[in-house]
């Protein structure tokens, strides 16, 4: 397979990138058998913990559970997310999510312009460092939204990535040990 990574190690990245496309195709699928997906037990190292927001009553924790949006708004939360995400290799939806929220508060017409070109060059565009998963649709409303840029120009493929997120990335975390921690 991809056994001697040094001769061959742009074909096992295709393939690996090319399974990631494919299963987070499958999980943006409304009907999708993500329940049928058996996790991986085995106990990988601790996230280091979050630091310089507070940490949340269990009480708080707990909310979280109801949404992602809570979530998000709290920085201890948003914080440990991040930090689940990055020990699962799976950081780039939140990455992309913050970059758009910081995208929409920008009120120069050039920053606009070049901020949003730097958002598609690093999540959007095909082989992107941090390429996020969205549909072909998506990814096309994107790229003519992008002629002429607007503060709602991510509006849709930031909503594509949010719901993954909400329905994948989030049930994760909240079976996590670190945010299980949280909630004692």
């Amino acid at each position: 397979m991809c056994k001697g990574l040094a001769a061959l190690p742009h074909s096992c990245l295709e393939r690996a990138k090319e399974i990631k496309i494919k299963l987070g195709t499958l999980l943006q699928k409304p009907d999708s058998a993500v329940d049928l997906v058996v996790p991986y037990n085995e106990k990988p190292e601790k996230p280091a913990k979050p630091a310089k927001a507070q940490k949340p009553s269990s009480g708080e924790a707990l909310q979280w559970r109801d949404s992602l949006d809570k979530l998000l708004q709290n920085n201890y939360g948003l914080a440990s997310f991040q930090s689940f995400l990055k020990s699962e290799f799976s950081e780039e939806n939140l990455e992309f999510w913050m970059a758009c929220e910081d995208f929409k508060k920008t009120r120069s017409p050039d920053q606009i312009a070049e901020k949003a070109k730097k958002i598609y060059e690093e999540f959007i565009r095909t082989e992107a460092p941090k390429e996020v998963n969205i549909d072909h649709l998506t990814k096309d409303i994107t790229q003519r939204n992008l002629a002429e840029p607007s503060l709602s120009s991510f509006d849709e493929a930031q909503r594509r990535v949010r719901a993954l997120m909400e329905k994948d990335s989030l049930p994760r975390f909240l079976r996590s040990e670190l945010y299980l921690e949280l909630v004692k």
